[in-house]
């Protein structure tokens, strides 16, 4: 792969990475509300099931998912359903002074299994990376360097942007100090997470 095609595709894929949505909302309502901890494991899921998709649009895998969609359905109906969780859990959680509490392992696997159901149940990943790598790619000819390359660069630019907003959204919550606060943000960004979960769950 050129140079210069790879270079256009992380021109545009950073744009589109960059644009809040669903998968965004929720990893900023989340280190509001709770701090950083986990934010690592919620991100790793999120890239892992947009690794994914990178995989299926590139050796025709997309084609197939199209074939088992309930499949995809109910990922996506999965996501929602964890994003309400995450909303309930914010809502109800007590309005104690900012502060970074620490994640199990138990809690770091279900924020990764969450942020990698979020992705997957996502139309409008699968729909980029159809629409965007076909005009770039001769699919029919793709090698395991050029996929490499492709995965690469989506892997350090989701990075780059993902941790950007967790270190907006923390600088945020440093700005809550009193429980009264708190309990505002609470409610907030449960409330938040909750739309995005509505969002997902109704996105056709």
């Amino acid at each position: 792969m050129s140079l210069h095609v790879l270079l256009i595709f992380a021109a545009t894929y950073l744009v589109a990475c960059a644009l809040p949505g669903p998968t965004v909302t929720a990893l900023v309502a989340r280190v509001i509300g709770k701090g950083t901890q986990g934010a690592f494991a919620f991100c790793t899921g999120l890239m892992a099931g947009e690794l994914i998709w990178v995989a299926s649009a590139m050796f025709g895998l997309a084609l197939l998912a199209a074939l088992f969609q309930p499949v995809f359905v109910a990922i996506r109906y999965l996501g929602a359903a964890y994003l309400l969780y995450l909303a309930w859990k914010l809502w109800t959680a007590p309005a104690a002074e900012p502060g970074e509490g620490r994640v199990s392992g138990r809690e770091g696997v279900r924020l990764f299994l969450g942020g990698f159901a979020l992705t997957m149940g996502n139309p409008k990943t699968m729909l980029f990376y159809l629409a965007l790598l076909p005009t770039l790619i001769d699919l029919a000819h793709v090698t395991v360097g050029g996929f490499l390359e492709i995965a690469l660069t989506v892997s350090a630019i989701y990075s780059v942007v993902m941790a950007g907003y967790v270190l907006l959204a923390a600088r945020a919550r440093r700005a809550f100090r009193s429980r009264r606060a708190m309990r505002l943000v609470n409610r907030v960004t449960g409330g938040v997470m909750a739309g995005a979960a509505v969002a997902v769950a109704t996105r056709n």
